[in-house]
């Protein structure tokens, strides 16, 4: 299948021009985004219906915001908070470009929203090996420790799952509300290939963890803290290492290529399920993982 395919059989009617062109459209999307060419059948059934009301999803938000419509040339940040209950509809309309948007006038702001995948390990895997040389030199056994390290990073699977279902995807509809979310992860499903805004900033993951290692330091024990928060960081790290492969990866192994279709049909189809990243186990324990052939794409 190749683009000259999906230009075929463009209708010469007017009334349906639109939509062959909006199937254009379509095909062009699940080409940047598909691991191979079997996946371009598997995303068409599903993105149809999506793609082609897309407009008209967007005139309906642009009409309950009062007029209100979002200049795509303008810093979007303090924009998106004025499409008040539309938000929700605007927001998953995705603008797939390799372009990133502008978020705030100030230079030093929008340099703070940008973030290279590389600069996650970079900076967290020398603090996480910091944290358990701590435990070790409270006493925690090397084994215990590799234990709580292990344990950790099963939390955070478990953290991903319920900050994404239940913070990242929580309905907004106040100009605040909205505003940050769309700094949260409404910018991240609005421009999908935004190679900057994919990755979380080194300060705003410091400022998210606060609560969980006073969680752990209040459950836990002085020695094993350390390394149990360590295993959550370096859970995270993977979290968000494999979220960046996902998305401008090549997957060649069966497993990475079912992840990444996992993960598209969470973008692109049925956005209420499918939250987790690293790996479906929770989705499967709470049933939230998509069917197979699922079709419909749900705010």
């Amino acid at each position: 299948m190749d683009i000259v395919t999906a230009i075929q059989g463009l209708s010469n009617d007017v009334a349906t021009l639109g939509k062959d062109l909006a199937r254009v459209k379509e095909f062009a999307i699940i080409r940047l985004f598909s691991v191979n060419d079997s996946d371009l059948e598997h995303f068409a059934q599903g993105w149809s219906k999506s793609f082609l009301d897309a407009d008209d999803g967007l005139e309906r938000a642009e009409m309950v915001a009062k007029g209100f419509t979002v200049d795509l040339n303008k810093p979007l940040v303090f924009q998106v908070g004025h499409l008040g209950e539309a938000y929700e509809e605007w927001v998953h309309i995705p603008i797939v470009s390799k372009e990133g948007p502008r978020f705030f006038a100030s230079d030093i702001l929008e340099f703070f929203t940008k973030t290279k995948w590389w600069v996650v390990p970079l900076v967290w895997l020398p603090f996480i090996c910091w944290l358990v040389s701590v435990s070790l030199q409270r006493g925690l056994l090397p084994p215990h420790a590799a234990l709580a390290l292990a344990g950790g990073v099963l939390i955070w699977t478990l953290l991903e799952y319920t900050l994404h279902r239940f913070l990242f995807h929580m309905k907004t509809r106040s100009y605040w509300g909205n505003t940050l979310h769309y700094l949260l992860h409404g910018c991240h499903h609005k421009h999908p290939l935004d190679k900057l805004r994919l990755v979380f900033p080194p300060v705003a993951a410091a400022i998210l963890s606060i609560p969980v290692w006073t969680t752990f330091r209040l459950l836990s024990t002085p020695c094993v803290a350390p390394a149990l928060f360590g295993g959550a960081l370096l859970g995270y790290v993977m979290y968000d290492c494999t979220h960046y492969y996902l998305h401008h990866g090549k997957p060649s192994s069966g497993a990475t290529q079912n992840l990444k279709r996992y993960h598209l049909n969470h973008h692109f189809k049925v956005q209420s399920m499918g939250f987790g990243i690293t790996s479906p186990l929770w989705d499967k324990v709470f049933r939230t993982f998509p069917e197979p052939k699922a079709a419909e794409r749900s705010r």
